[in-house]
């Protein structure tokens, strides 16, 4: 992927950057391989809303996405690298032998033409899933598992890249984006290499219409809302919020309180807590 400039033909292109695309190898996804959600705007099943700034967007269609084990010791060329528009990495098809086809999340530095296999010992090379028992430290991985057979939860972002530090019998220590140490079992499946598109962070959205188009609506500042709405809210022209510390708009205290439960049962995995 490389980063395009924009002319600056008016002030929100000033300075905007996008991607160029220059990786994608299929503009068409594999229809077999996708399916049509309704989108729900952020509302609940009584309409009302229960995330906020969601709304609009462009129509879009989810890709399926597998992982190599669900394929066990079958190998897999990859067919095409693909944009996908409901996350920031790239996606890349792959073909079996059995002719089956499946999407997988594409490390940096796979090409079309490569082959790919998700076996426990498997050859330790971009874009391989195996297990952890089988990765020595120092090897950099992506698309973690949790908990041995459940599906991968970390590390899925453009760029993101975990780093196993050390292991025991049982556990394996990784280092991962966030700066958090975390203790994982030797059974859990993880990808070598890193998750594609690492420029992605470089881009400039510019200007608001790019963020409706992603389905975003506005974010207003709890200052400019009445008090009934906010804590923040009332006062005279740009006064401040008038309280010690801020807080959400359901009253809690915001910025910088730990959010995370405290007797949460995998808190006994983390070693050192990520950096905010």
């Amino acid at each position: 992927m490389g980063i395009k400039h924009f002319r600056p033909l008016s002030p929100a292109k000033r300075g905007m950057t996008g991607d160029d695309f220059s990786d994608i190898t299929k503009s068409k996804p594999e229809k077999s391989l996708t399916v049509f959600r309704q989108p729900h705007a952020g509302r609940d099943n009584q309409g009302r809303i229960s995330i906020r700034h969601k709304g609009g967007g462009a129509r879009r269609r989810i890709r399926l996405i597998s992982t190599l084990e669900q394929f066990l010791g079958q190998t897999a060329k990859v067919a095409a690298i693909e944009y996908d528009p409901n996350r920031n990495a790239r996606i890349a098809l792959v073909e079996f032998d059995n002719k089956v086809k499946a999407y997988i999340l594409a490390p940096t530095g796979l090409k079309v033409g490569d082959e790919v296999i998700g076996q426990e010992n498997a050859p330790v090379k971009i874009g391989n899933r195996l297990k952890l028992k089988f990765l020595s430290p120092g090897t950099e991985i992506y698309d973690i598992e949790i908990m041995p057979g459940s599906r991968s939860h970390f590390v899925k972002s453009a760029g993101g890249r975990a780093l196993i530090q050390s292991k025991d019998e049982k556990l394996a220590q990784i280092k991962l984006p966030s700066k958090e140490i975390r203790k994982f079992f030797l059974d859990c499946w993880a990808s070598v290499g890193s998750v594609s598109n690492p420029e992605y962070s470089n881009i400039k959205i510019g200007k608001a219409g790019r963020q409706r188009h992603k389905g975003k609506r506005p974010t207003v500042r709890g200052k400019a809302m009445n008090p009934y709405c906010h804590p923040h809210g009332g006062g005279e022209g740009g006064s401040p919020i008038g309280m010690k510390h801020p807080k959400t708009k359901w009253g809690k205290p915001a910025l910088g309180v730990k959010t995370r439960h405290r007797k949460k049962i995998s808190g006994k995995f983390i070693v050192k807590r990520r950096v905010k």
